[in-house]
């Protein structure tokens, strides 16, 4: 029976058909074979030329589906749709359902593909559930005698892919759950879960509970599936604590991973050691691009960082980690704007990129344009919930605005996902400090110093000096001096030439009553900071407590001390020349030479300075006119 128009056969397409000249028969069988063969070998147009011709000798729903899908391959997404909706294939097969789904998401039309998902026909209204049941029943039975079957997983997939583009992540990260579920090799959806950072960390042991591994994986390889699954999740535990099976010990996509650990746990160095191996094998790995260029930051790379970048976006200029990477670049190199305007183009072409909106809200952080800043940090939050960073900087834009409950809260947040993250325990003794619990802040302080000096046995990098200076204020408020010392003087050593450290060391010193040394380091901190108030006041009064000490004069009252301004004349003896006098004694010899005229010559009478006389304006003058006196003297 002829095929009615708008209908393709169902039956199972024959092999050879008699050619209407009676000249011999046209083998569909090797004409199908050669449609997937140019499929397979990327010849397109030849695919859907051949495609074309079978659909007509045939009309087979298995033709009519691979001619779509050479459409789809080629990037007419719309004359796909048309082709399988035109035949209803849309609604009879899982297949022709899924395809057609699909060419509306590369078309960014989320609602229509979503509709032809869920199986809504937009001539009706949502309430007809029979049609659509009905719609489903037909399915199944069309489904068992289709070729390409068990589509479930992929549609899930996909709807998950529509709802994240909607920016509904939490439908989309269920629809990520249910793919796994339905098959744990559909590693596309795990890594979408965990790349994205849509999971905490307590519902990412809950996934991996719940995934049937023994039930779909044969014997043995179900450990080998979950091991690959779980060395991606524990991105916050300390390196080197799970054991690689040794096949893998080499494979980069496990190296990439333990260098994500290394990255997370602060250790920069171990991991940029990690991903310039990888990549010297693999340049272009993009699991290993992103943490390389995140490293590369933080060591303040900048050369490697614009070669890197330059080569991205050469070769991948649709790629938002292109543009990731020459906006980094820009950012260390503190041209903040040209930095914007590449970060806002990665964020457009990826919006769930979430380095990106970091990234973009560091630029107006630094410029203190919090307002802006914490937008980004926001857009960052709903996308990775799953990380600690977004929480981390919302908390440091609040604490710059003096706003630190709100900025507590959001370090706790943190700190949930990473409790043993340096930054994140600092950031939570900072706000101890300002809430006057001390010993809090101690303990923040000192977690935070030990889990970064657990990392490598070597000096500490230059970044934590703020944390050594801190801990050394806590010590003094705790009145623990000498470890205060100790802190400022690790400090200084890890970043010398610093005029708050050496401002925090006077301090210290001034409290210890040393005000010597205390003069000696307030004196290196306004050389390098000379608008530096809280030194200066600290200079004055250390000088006046220093001269409340001292004597005006080291021993007996009798002992001269200055060298007589008769010295002077040339005509005076070699006594008076030998003879020194005190200071007040000076003030007389003016007032007598007045008297006589001025009349030179040593003679005069002697008188003791009055002891009993500690005026600090007295003292203060005295030194005044010992340092006048020496400037005549030479």
């Amino acid at each position: 029976m002829a095929a009615s128009e708008g209908s393709v056969k169902a039956e199972a397409p024959e092999d050879e058909i008699h050619n209407a000249k009676g000249s011999g028969c046209l083998n569909l069988c090797s004409m199908r074979n050669r449609v997937r063969s140019y499929i397979d070998k990327h010849h397109y147009d030849s695919a859907i030329f051949w495609a074309d011709k079978l659909v007509s000798l045939s009309d087979a729903v298995e033709d009519v589906f691979w001619y779509a899908q050479t459409m789809y391959l080629t990037g007419q997404y719309h004359r796909a749709i048309h082709l399988l909706t035109s035949k209803k294939l849309d609604k009879t097969y899982t297949a022709c359902r899924y395809l057609a789904a699909k060419c509306y998401y590369e078309c960014k039309e989320w609602q229509e593909a979503l509709n032809v998902l869920d199986l809504v026909d937009m001539s009706f209204s949502r309430s007809t559930s029979m049609i659509n049941a009905s719609l489903n029943d037909s399915l199944t039975d069309a489904d068992s005698s289709f070729p390409i079957q068990n589509c479930e997983k992929s549609m899930s997939l996909l709807r998950g892919k529509i709802y994240e583009a909607m920016d509904n992540r939490s439908l989309a990260a269920d629809c990520y759950k249910e793919a796994l579920r339905l098959d744990v090799y559909c590693f596309e959806a795990f890594e979408l879960l965990v790349g994205h950072h849509m999971l905490t960390a307590q519902e990412e042991r809950e996934l991996m509970d719940s995934l049937p591994f023994t039930a779909q994986c044969p014997p043995g390889e179900d450990q080998m599936v979950k091991f690959l699954y779980e060395s991606k999740l524990k991105k916050y535990d300390c390196p080197g604590h799970v054991k690689i099976p040794a096949p893998l010990s080499e494979n980069l996509d496990v190296i990439v991973s333990s260098a994500e650990q290394h990255l997370y746990n602060c250790d920069f160095r171990a991991a940029y050691n990690i991903t310039s191996k990888v990549l010297s094998k693999d340049p272009y790995n993009s699991q290993c691009l992103p943490i390389h260029i995140a490293v590369l930051v933080e060591l303040k790379n900048s050369n490697a960082l614009f070669y890197i970048a330059h080569k991205l976006v050469d070769y991948y200029p649709d790629k938002s980690l292109s543009w990731f990477a020459v906006g980094c670049y820009y950012m260390l190199t503190e041209n903040f704007i040209p930095a914007r305007w590449y970060l806002s183009k990665a964020t457009t072409l990826e919006r769930a990129h979430g380095p990106s909106w970091l990234a973009y809200g560091h630029t107006f952080g630094v410029n203190k344009d919090h307002d802006q800043a914490m937008a980004a940090y926001f857009t960052a939050s709903q996308i990775m919930r799953g990380c600690h960073l977004p929480f981390l900087y919302i908390g440091l834009e609040y604490g710059l605005t003096n706003n630190p409950k709100l900025a507590e809260r959001f370090f706790s947040q943190a700190l949930t996902i990473a409790p043993e993250d340096p930054f994140v325990l600092h950031e939570m003794g900072v706000i101890a400090f300002g809430n006057k619990d001390w010993e809090e802040a101690e303990r923040c302080f000192c977690r935070a110093l030990e889990r970064v000096q657990s990392v490598r046995e070597e000096m500490l990098p230059e970044r934590w000096e703020p944390l050594l200076n801190n801990l050394g204020h806590v010590c003094r408020k705790l009145g623990k001096y000498q470890e205060a010392l100790e802190y400022h003087t690790q400090a200084d050593i890890l970043c010398p030439q610093t005029a708050s450290t050496y401002s925090a060391i006077g301090y210290v010193h001034a409290l210890m009553g040393n005000h010597s040394d205390a003069v000696h380091y307030f004196h290196k901190a306004l050389g390098l900071r000379k608008d530096d108030t809280f030194s200066t006041t600290m200079l004055s009064n250390c000088l006046e407590a220093l001269m409340a000490q001292v004597s005006p004069c080291d021993g007996d009252l009798e002992e001269p001390h200055f060298p007589s301004v008769s010295m002077k004349d040339s005509a005076s003896s070699k006594e008076s020349s030998a003879r020194v006098v005190k200071l007040t004694e000076l003030f007389h010899d003016s007032q007598k030479e007045e008297e006589e005229g001025g009349r030179g010559g040593g003679g005069g009478v002697k008188t003791e300075l009055d002891t009993t006389d500690t005026d600090p304006f007295a003292e203060s003058s005295l030194s005044i006119e010992e340092i006048e006196m020496e400037d005549c003297s030479s």
